[in-house]
């Protein structure tokens, strides 16, 4: 994992953007929020499991459709399964050792 502090690669309203094999944060404070990276570390291990790019096709794929079932941007975004699971466990830092592959299909 590579970590890069920059404000410009983030959309607004985001603190943080993951594509393999790098994390983007907004803020350098961020960088030692544990459970902030443990959120994106999440991300970086759904991004290996699917091959990277099938993973943002899934991610755009279903945002769309959770945008056409819920008709808001940000229940959308916070109902994609990956979301869903990254946000579910990111305050279990020990998560990703017992995890088992493709569990973000338990929060379609």
């Amino acid at each position: 994992m590579f970590l890069i502090v920059t404000k410009y690669l983030i959309p607004k309203g985001y603190r943080g953007l993951t594509v393999f094999p790098f994390v983007f944060v907004k803020y350098r404070l961020d960088k030692e929020n544990l459970v902030f990276m443990n959120h994106e570390r999440i991300h970086l291990r759904q991004q290996l499991e699917l091959l990277i790019i099938p993973f943002f096709i899934w991610y755009f794929l279903e945002y769309i459709l959770r945008l056409i079932q819920y008709k808001n941007m940000d229940l959308a975004y916070r109902n994609i399964s990956f979301e869903r699971e990254a946000y579910a466990n990111e305050k279990y830092h020990s998560y990703l050792k017992k995890r088992y592959f493709w569990k973000f299909v338990k929060y379609i």
